[in-house]
């Protein structure tokens, strides 16, 4: 096999791929999107919206709930629910999101937007025998020149004071069409504090001296590594997995289905044929594995420059290891010349993509497991199904990808013989790969199936 040969055609496989319109705008469509999502959306989104007036009718048997309920949904008590509510935000971010992230975030009124504006909200008490049904109709009417109704509660009779039977009652809320989430769960709360605090009332006890015996401040969670401690971020630990997986997963399919597909291109044009007039199939086979990893690549260079330097950008770095950029450049190499051989081999047997998809779909089907099992997967990493699947080829590199980015990752020497495994799994493929290749690049017609392919590794 002659290395400048097969670098030519590598490079010929990797221009004709990476050089072209349709490519770069592929690559680039997804930082776009990120960058306006990250950066101008909030921006846009900043608006604030108007406030939210209206009336909210209450059918109270009880008669002790209703001046709790007008208390409770007054603006000066919204006011001091979202100032509490962001104070609570913002310490239980501190652990978890770096402070220039959340400074940030204050800046551009992210707390704020999402509490939302201060609601104009009267409670009008009604009569206790008032027909529910006639009070509903009140949520159906347009009222243009005064607050519309915006809500009917409904309380029970036995909702504080408990039936013969023990049991207490509860309450039914209705709403008019198009009233916000924000205001649905703030009216919900306010009905179901101004029940409970009667109820404790009734039975002689402090509502107020309850709820600081039943809070519990969120503790300090620190992971113990061998290196010392450091803070447990909850998101990153979360979003880590998925992450270093989509940088795995994506790069290797898309350079194995470049190859595919340019590989039956040339093939039904005929113009594998004067390709093969001046390499050799081997040669010809390794130029092309080797163009769409240099795609796969550079996407990996791409995709995960970003997200270092978004790490980077929120002062996170820090909070990942990073060894598994390493690993993640190692397990991509191993397991693209797996599935390029996969892929090449099925782009050399057949004439175009239809024919492909039949000996394509099984191939898809084993590389989609790790993808719909990840989440289990990051959960128990040391279980059964997933310590197996880090030594069986093709998914074995995905499957530790996840392992070694959860809470508990595997020990080196699972690593390692996953590694090893990984690459006997290449040659083997690579050597299957070329037998299919030099057969099949040349023949027309009828597309072979798996037993063929099996048929013309063993006698090539």
């Amino acid at each position: 096999m002659n290395p400048r040969k097969v670098l030519q055609v590598a490079s010929r496989e990797f221009l004709s791929t990476a050089a072209t319109k349709a490519f770069v705008f592929g690559v680039l469509i997804l930082p776009a999107m990120m960058s306006v999502l990250i950066f101008v959306l909030p921006r846009v989104m900043t608006a604030t919206p108007p406030a939210v007036r209206g009336r909210v009718l209450v059918i109270d048997p009880t008669g002790r709930l209703v001046p709790s309920l007008a208390e409770a949904l007054s603006p000066e008590a919204f006011i001091e629910r979202s100032r509490e509510l962001k104070e609570k935000i913002r310490k239980a971010t501190e652990d978890r999101l770096p402070a220039p992230l959340i400074d940030q975030a204050e800046r551009q009124g992210a707390f704020e937007q999402a509490l939302g504006t201060v609601p104009q909200l009267v409670v009008e008490p009604l009569p206790p025998g008032e027909d529910v049904e006639h009070a509903k109709r009140a949520l159906r009417e347009k009222e243009d020149d005064e607050p519309r109704v915006l809500a009917v509660v409904q309380i029970d009779p036995d909702a504080v004071e408990p039936a013969g039977d023990g049991t207490y009652g509860a309450y039914a809320l209705f709403l008019r069409k198009g009233v916000d989430d924000r205001i649905t769960e703030q009216i919900e709360r306010a009905v179901r504090d101004a029940i409970v605090d009667e109820r404790v009332a009734g039975r002689g006890l402090d509502a107020d001296e309850l709820r600081v015996l039943m809070r519990v401040r969120g503790a300090r969670t620190v992971t113990i590594t061998e290196t010392g401690e450091r803070e447990t971020n909850e998101i990153l630990k979360a979003m880590l997995p998925m992450a270093f997986f989509m940088l795995l997963w994506i790069p290797v399919i898309t350079g194995g289905q470049y190859l595919m597909t340019t590989t039956i291109e040339e093939k039904s044009s005929r113009v594998v044929e004067v390709l093969l007039s001046a390499v050799s199939s081997l040669e010809l086979m390794t130029g092309k594995i080797l163009g769409q990893m240099a795609v796969g690549l550079l996407l990996l260079a791409i995709y995960g420059g970003l997200g270092v330097a978004g790490l980077a950008a929120f002062a996170m770095l820090g909070l990942v290891d990073l060894s598994l950029l390493f690993y993640l450049a190692v397990f991509f190499v191993i397991t693209y010349f797996v599935i390029a051989a996969l892929m090449g081999a099925i782009g050399a047997a057949v004439t175009d993509l239809r024919e492909a998809q039949a000996l394509l779909g099984p191939v898809m089907i084993v590389l989609m497991i790790p993808l719909m099992l990840w989440f289990w997967i990051m959960r128990e990493p040391d279980s059964m199904f997933a310590v197996v699947a880090s030594f069986i080829p093709p998914v074995n590199m995905f499957v530790m990808m996840l392992r070694m980015t959860s809470s508990a990752p595997p020990p080196t020497w699972q690593v390692w013989l996953s590694i090893l495994v990984g690459v006997l799994a290449v040659f083997g493929a690579l050597w299957a790969a070329a037998k299919v290749f030099r057969i099949g690049l040349l023949l027309h017609g009828k597309p072979p199936t798996f037993r063929t392919l099996i048929r013309w590794i063993r006698m090539a």
